[in-house]
Parts: structure tokens; C-alpha cells; sequence
């Protein structure tokens, strides 16, 4: 298989920028002038983000900064998993926010099936949390990532291409 071209289809979003963005939102809650005298805390866990503040209110003003900043640092809002905001000690709420990683199962299954439906001369084989896309011919493969592109708006999660060899 040395003529082989290959790609990586994975979901996954790049850490520093979500900690700079919220970053940003912190310094932004400091400095407006609706925030003041209001406690709120961004907590980043390994695979969530723990938001506390004063009131669903303040919550959804929060939730609506950190995806700004998410999106002027190129990430997609599909990482994020909005759970309730459900009351917490002293008056205050919280809210869990999921950050999505990898492929799910099914969607892996989903994709490589699209792959052997449209592109008979592409493999796919699931690879863990990734897909990885093998072919003789690049041009294959650059019409498997345009078609996979099209397909994504519909998918819950955001795909990246990477290791394309």
C-alpha cells in the first residue's frame, strides 16, 4: 500500500483556544458594567466546563459570551453540551457544559457507510474516535472531504480532516 493516500476524520477542537476564550469571558464579566457586584465562575475540568453565577439570567447572558468568544477563536459551538442550570448552595445556580471529543459510535458507522455507498474506491476503517480514509487516488479523497463537509451540518458533533498523507 505504498500508493495509498490517507485521512484522518475526527472531532476534536483545540484546547488553548477554549482556555483563551474563556479567558476573555472572565475579563469581559469584570469589565461590564451589568456584571457588576455579580459572582461568576468558570471552572475548566478535564472534559467540562462548570459555569456559577447569580441567576439563569446572568447564566444565559454567559453562555451567550462564551460562545462569541468561541466563535472569533474558530471553534465550533458543537464541542459544547448546554446542560440545565439547576439551583446550587447560597442562591446561586450552576450549569455543566459538556465538551465534546471524539467521534460517537454510530456516527463513525455512519460516515464510513457513506464512504462505501458513494466512493467504491475508498476504504474507511474506524479507528477508535476517528475514521481513517485510505485511497489510491488524492482526488478521491478531496471529493470524500468535500462530500463529508456538505454532510456535517446535520451531524452533532464538528469534523476536522487531518493527517491527510
Amino acid at each position: 500500500m505504498a500508493g495509498d493516500a490517507s485521512f484522518d476524520v475526527v472531532s476534536d477542537f483545540d484546547r488553548q483556544e477554549l482556555v483563551n476564550a474563556l479567558d476573555q469571558v472572565r475579563r469581559e464579566i469584570q469589565t461590564r458594567f451589568d456584571f457588576k457586584g455579580v459572582a461568576a465562575e468558570l471552572d475548566l475540568g478535564k472534559d467540562s466546563v462548570t459555569l456559577l453565577t447569580d441567576d439563569e439570567h446572568r447564566a444565559a447572558a454567559i453562555k451567550d459570551l462564551i460562545e462569541t468568544k468561541a466563535i472569533r477563536r474558530n471553534l465550533s459551538l458543537k464541542i459544547f453540551d448546554w446542560g440545565k442550570v439547576e439551583p446550587a448552595g447560597g442562591n446561586k445556580v450552576r450549569q455543566e457544559i459538556k465538551l465534546r471529543r471524539g467521534l460517537p459510535e454510530e456516527l463513525a458507522k455512519k460516515i464510513g457507510k457513506l464512504i462505501r455507498d458513494d466512493f467504491p474506491k475508498v476504504k474507511s476503517q474506524i479507528q477508535g474516535d476517528a475514521v481513517r480514509v485510505t485511497g489510491k487516488s488524492r482526488d478521491d479523497l478531496q471529493r470524500v472531504i468535500a462530500r463529508l463537509r456538505q454532510e456535517s451540518e446535520g451531524y452533532p458533533v464538528a469534523l476536522q480532516f487531518e493527517n491527510y498523507r
